[in-house]
């Protein structure tokens, strides 16, 4: 019974290597993002690896990052720029409506518009690079086909927010469920992007062909287009 339990192909050995696999991902994350302006590149790979982890095409979760990080690190850091502009603009007029517009009635409606734009960035950045890490397109597609995908699959884009969400509530919240923070840096970052593969992959497998299935480029992401 033991040397079933034990066997290489078992189900407890699967899930015992899907977890180290986790690990090292996790740990290739944190110390591939420390420089911060490698982050963008670094989510990129993190999402890409994650996908072919949950497709059960990654035989070398090392080999597979590396590979994604080179092949994305300029392009996730554009992307990763242009959010986080987006996201001051934001910033900024949520500023000026709150502290500059006194008319209750006109606050009122500028900060609703506010609201539903500070969403549609969240969400939008939310599928962004995980489309990045699936799709071979300029930025500007990017952003434009992770904005569509969130609004035509509201449900999935919802749990994908509660899926990234909750865990940062948590650790801020109740830091000492997730060890302050130790958590993450042994293995909470992969795991919260497999779990989110195991989402966006539902997404994506509708605009991604069949046979001869997905032509893939050079740094090995599949071209197709919703």
């Amino acid at each position: 019974m033991l040397d079933s339990i034990f066997a290489a192909d078992s189900a407890l050995m699967r899930v015992l290597g899907r977890f180290a696999d986790v690990v090292v991902l996790n740990l290739l994350f944190v110390a591939t993002s420390l420089p911060l302006v490698t982050l963008g590149g670094s989510l990129t790979a993190l999402h890409r690896t994650a996908i072919q982890i949950v497709r059960g095409r990654c035989e070398s979760v090392t080999e597979e990052y590396l590979r994604a990080f080179r092949a994305n690190l300029r392009q996730g850091s554009v992307l990763l720029a242009v959010l986080l502009g987006l996201a001051g603009v934001l910033a900024a007029w949520y500023v000026v409506v709150t502290v500059v517009v006194a008319e209750p009635a006109a606050q009122l409606v500028l900060l609703a518009v506010w609201f539903v734009l500070a969403l549609t960035l969240t969400t939008t950045a939310l599928l962004a690079f995980p489309y990045l890490a699936t799709f071979d397109d300029p930025t500007r597609r990017v952003l434009r086909n992770a904005r569509l995908m969130s609004w035509r699959h509201p449900l999935t884009t919802v749990a994908i927010l509660l899926l990234v969400t909750l865990p940062v509530v948590v650790t801020v919240f109740y830091p000492q469920l997730v060890g302050y923070g130790l958590l993450w840096l042994a293995f909470g970052f992969g795991a919260v992007a497999c779990l989110t593969a195991i989402l966006v992959t539902r997404i994506f497998d509708r605009y991604i062909p069949s046979a001869p299935a997905e032509r893939r480029s050079e740094n090995g992401t599949a071209r197709a287009h919703p």
